[in-house]
């Protein structure tokens, strides 16, 4: 398959195994159902979600979890990734990159959790109409923060990790509407998460 930027091909490849390999633990899940029933508790009436970047699809595991009637999709560029998410038998799983435009019909709830820091800053815009356009509510974005964009490096890797307030983007350049936002700390007692700032937005 063929991409149109490094950091696509970047976590197609084997970075994205040793991804896989990292956060594939039960432990993680808990963490992560904990987290959802915070992210949402502002959110009224979720009966659909769609997660751009799901890796194995422990977020759409957690939130099956929280909601058993939740109807769940997740789109995932790593093929071994996407195999695992689709074997949990939780969500929809379409292997490709969010870079591209998804036409499928919108849902109550579409969200990243640590991906938009991962994407390049020229292709945003992509994702970021991925993420409005296929929501008929809500859009949550879980990622670290920072007021103004920064390139971080990554593992060794340049390029591969962007900081900025993508929720503000959101904001400014779709109308979005600020309902919930908050903070997990990678050293919290019950739910350890790494430290993610969460916002809960919902479109006019």
């Amino acid at each position: 398959m063929t991409y149109k930027t490094e950091q696509e091909q970047f976590w197609a490849g084997d970075f994205g195994q040793d991804y896989i390999d990292r956060n594939n633990a039960e432990s993680l899940l808990y963490a992560k159902v904990a987290m959802w029933a915070q992210m949402l508790r502002a959110a009224n009436g979720v009966a659909s979600a769609r997660e751009l970047g799901c890796n194995i699809g422990l977020n759409l595991v957690a939130l099956k979890r929280l909601n058993p009637s939740i109807d769940l999709s997740g789109y995932e560029i790593n093929e071994t990734a996407a195999k695992q998410a689709a074997a949990f038998k939780v969500a929809a799983i379409h292997q490709g990159s969010i870079l591209e435009k998804i036409a499928e019909p919108p849902v109550d709830l579409t969200f990243t959790a640590g991906v938009l820091i991962h994407i390049s800053p020229d292709y945003l815009k992509n994702v970021y109409d991925n993420l409005v356009n296929g929501s008929q509510r809500y859009v949550l974005v879980a990622e670290y923060y920072n007021p103004k964009p920064v390139m971080i490096p990554y593992r060794g890797h340049e390029n591969r990790l962007f900081k900025r307030d993508f929720a503000g983007e959101l904001i400014d350049h779709y109308g979005l509407k600020l309902v919930d936002y908050g903070f997990m700390y990678r050293r919290d007692n019950w739910m350890p998460q790494d430290d993610i700032t969460w916002f809960l937005l919902e479109k006019p």
